[in-house]
């Protein structure tokens, strides 16, 4: 099963830094912060990011008007997405779920930085992945 787990040494690479800088910052910041620390590292670490990485939705044979921004795409195939907020909710996973759908990558990591430690979730597109 073991070879199936999709990504293992970036997402690795990925919570590594993540869990750097919740150390680092703790909780109580804004989204931006927990942002512009993790731009930093990931160039510390020479890891190929794009933040703010802008997505179209493709509907039929035309692309819609409104676009949707991915906190970041780590490794040019990972979408990132960072919140400050009480606990993950329905809507935090949809919207991983639609990213995945409309960038056709396989994995999104959700990163919670509100908490005394970090919490983090896989989300895997299993349209793409048999997992």
């Amino acid at each position: 099963m073991e070879e199936d787990y999709i990504f293992k040494k970036e997402n690795y690479q990925i919570v590594g830094i993540l869990y750097e800088v919740h150390k680092n910052l703790g909780k109580g910041f804004s989204e931006i912060v927990y942002k512009d620390a993790l731009e930093y590292e990931f160039s510390n670490h020479n890891i190929p990011f794009e933040r703010e990485k802008e997505f179209k939705v493709k509907y039929k044979d035309i692309f819609l008007k409104h676009k949707f921004y991915a906190d970041f795409v780590v490794y040019n195939n990972i979408i990132l997405e960072i919140k400050t907020v009480e606990c993950f909710n329905p809507s935090h996973y949809n919207q991983c779920i639609n990213y995945l759908k409309i960038s056709g990558y396989e994995l999104a990591i959700l990163a919670n930085f509100h908490s005394n430690s970090l919490e983090y979730k896989r989300i895997i597109d299993t349209k793409k992945n048999n997992l």
